[in-house]
Parts: C-alpha cells; sequence; structure tokens
C-alpha cells in the first residue's frame, strides 16, 4: 500500500474521532449481546453402527425420548472416520419419516410376508405361523438330505441341502450362537455378507 505522510495523518485523524465518537455512546447501545434462545426438548446423542453390511461403520444418532433427529458419521470411529455410504446415510429411514403422524417409515415391514406358490403377490402372514413353518420346512429338508458317512465310509454328520447367509447386523455374540446352532445341524455352507 503506498501511503504518503498527508494521506497517513487524515486515516489517523478519522480512525481517532470514530473511536471517539463510539466512546461517548452509552454501553449496550450500539451492540447488544446475542438473544438466548431456549430449547424446547432435550435432545441426546448416542453412538451406535451401521447395519447394513459387515463393514461396522460408527454412526452418531441424535435424539430426544420419543424421535430419532438425525444420524449422522461419527468422526472419532477407527473404520469410517466420520464417512458414511449412502445406505449408511439413510439409517434414520429404519425408524422416521418426516411428516408422519406416528413418526414410523410406512414402508418398513412390521410382519412376515409369504407368497404361495405359484402365486403373483405375496401376503401377510401371523408370526406364529412363520416360525413354525420356517422350523418345519428345515426340518424335512435336513432328513431329506442328512449324510451320515461319505463315498469312502467317513462319518460326516452333514446336510448339503441348507446354507445359511448371515449379516452384518449380528454382533459376535449373535455369530456365536447362530454358528453353534447351525453346525448343531450339520450345515457346512455358512457364510457372512462381509466376506463376500
Amino acid at each position: 500500500m503506498d501511503l504518503s505522510r498527508r494521506d497517513f495523518l487524515k486515516l489517523s485523524g478519522a480512525a481517532t474521532g470514530g473511536a471517539a465518537v463510539l466512546g461517548m455512546i452509552p454501553s449496550g447501545a450500539v451492540f447488544a449481546a446475542p438473544k438466548q434462545i431456549t430449547l424446547k426438548k432435550r435432545i441426546g446423542e448416542i453412538t451406535t453402527i451401521c447395519c447394513y453390511c459387515g463393514v461396522g461403520c460408527g454412526a452418531i444418532a441424535a435424539a430426544d425420548p420419543n424421535e430419532v433427529i438425525t444420524i449422522e458419521g461419527n468422526p472419532d470411529h477407527p473404520v469410517n472416520e466420520g464417512t458414511l455410504c449412502s445406505k449408511g446415510q439413510a439409517l434414520q429411514q429404519f425408524h422416521t419419516v418426516y411428516g408422519e403422524e406416528n413418526n414410523e417409515n410406512p414402508r418398513r415391514l412390521r410382519r412376515p410376508k409369504y407368497r404361495k406358490a405359484g402365486a403373483a403377490d405375496f401376503e401377510e402372514v401371523e408370526w406364529d405361523w412363520a416360525i413354525t413353518e420356517i422350523a418345519k420346512r428345515i426340518k424335512q429338508t435336513r432328513d431329506s438330505t442328512f449324510e451320515l458317512t461319505d463315498g469312502s465310509g467317513n462319518t460326516v454328520n452333514r446336510t448339503l441341502g441348507i446354507g445359511s447367509f448371515g449379516g452384518g447386523e449380528l454382533d459376535n455374540e449373535e455369530c456365536y450362537l447362530l454358528v453353534k446352532m447351525l453346525r448343531s445341524l450339520g450345515m457346512l455352507y455358512i457364510e457372512h455378507c462381509a466376506r463376500i
């Protein structure tokens, strides 16, 4: 900046005069303190894990006792360091949809659906019926495909007619119990989405 002596004195005089004028104004007349905003409801944050795949990205859910307000990536989580994929960013849809009266996603299934052989559409069924039907079909398939020995006469006690594909929502304890149950049925085809 090229400033002559005369311009420097003019600028200094204007700054000093401005400061003197501001000093004569009563305090608080020009610059008021920011208005206090009271919160209408208390919001808490909890950490969680994304349930879509086996990566285990961390998320932070901001919620009050009745509603999930937002879900975002956890910047302190070592796996994702605050980032989330498109499915992880949609985690809030598990619980809420904006504008709904009861804050529940209308597209979320609450009851099991079953499609009969040859039918075009699914129909809602009762939980008791669905669980009983699944157990019955597992037993029928296991009994019809169970092998005591292989072709060489070795004891194998296995069934190759059933497989299991686990999900990333399962924690270590649930996976441990699931695999124990599947192995007790003689299943060999046990897989997990994080490995594929």
